[in-house]
């Protein structure tokens, strides 16, 4: 999950009053394997599940993850995967929430809670988990660490991928892993590293996945690391409701805007467009496992 953010909006407006329109379906249907089906933003109502579903089908993105990053995002998250055979689900505590719960005390009868609901067998992912150094001060550095630990411990113990937000922390997020030994199958959710940081994580056997920030015209550090990212350990998601794909920066953002975001990784990466939906299904499967 990313912070809102804003940018120019076709037609010269900004803001997320405006709905973006649908854009032409993708030729072989890919996963967007990061959204927030729960999450509304300001002003707006949360999104009905059935058709976001249907609206992302008709252009080509065919499957979901959803991923829940709080309490009441996990258990949503729980209920619409027993629901939807569309869609697969993730469920964490975000970093940003570990210290927030540590000081209240209630951290580990949230840890708990999130054991039992990881368990669940259309849970695939354990996630979104990480650091996140942009909104939580020093003080609270200590125990975002010893949650993404804790967290990295579950998603091996369960054998299920690890999604990992990285805001600001990449050094940390890096060693943390190599100490404590990836699961094997782990996400770089919304990568936002440069090309060094990319071949790092490809070498270690990370997958890479991308959001509309990688259309975004200053974003020429971000497009630089998909280029040296291995068509076997590419992704594409949304981070729904934030993060839309240009032209509609700044729109209230939806799996069903995953097209345009594919087309623009398949430009970077010299690719045709076919072939870059059939490695981004596959590469999900290899992830998450079949629908």
């Amino acid at each position: 999950m990313a912070t809102p953010e804003a940018g120019p909006r076709p037609g010269g407006r900004s803001g997320h009053g405006r709905v973006p329109t649908a854009p032409d379906p993708l030729p072989i249907p890919v996963v967007d394997n990061h959204t927030h089906l729960d999450i509304a933003r300001d002003g707006e109502e949360p999104a009905d599940v059935a058709e976001a579903v249907a609206k992302a089908a008709a252009v080509g993105v065919d499957r979901l993850v959803q991923i829940g990053c709080d309490l009441p995002g996990a258990r949503y998250t729980v209920e619409v995967v027993d629901k939807h055979p569309e869609v697969l689900g993730g469920v964490a505590l975000h970093p940003n929430e570990a210290p927030r719960l540590a000081e209240a005390g209630s951290l580990d009868a949230a840890y708990r809670e999130i054991e039992e609901l990881a368990a669940h067998p259309r849970i695939r992912v354990v996630g979104e988990t990480g650091l996140d150094y942009f909104r939580t001060g020093p003080d609270g550095v200590g125990v975002q660490q010893d949650s993404f630990r804790w967290h990295i411990d579950l998603a091996k113990r369960l054998d299920k991928a690890l999604q990992i937000h990285d805001r600001d922390a990449h050094d940390d997020v890096l060693r943390i892993l190599a100490e404590e030994g990836a699961p094997e199958r782990t996400v770089m959710h919304c990568f936002s590293g440069d090309v060094g940081i990319a071949r790092q994580c490809v070498e270690r056997g990370y997958f890479l996945s991308f959001a509309g920030t990688v259309t975004f015209k200053n974003a020429r550090s971000l497009r630089d690391a998909l280029a040296v990212t291995p068509l076997e350990q590419v992704l594409v998601e949304t981070d729904a409701p934030y993060l839309t794909p240009a032209p509609w920066r700044g729109a209230t953002n939806a799996p069903y805007l995953v097209p345009l975001t594919v087309r623009v990784m398949a430009g970077v990466m010299g690719v045709a467009v076919p072939t870059l939906c059939e490695a981004l299904s596959a590469n999900s499967e290899r992830v998450y496992g079949p629908w």
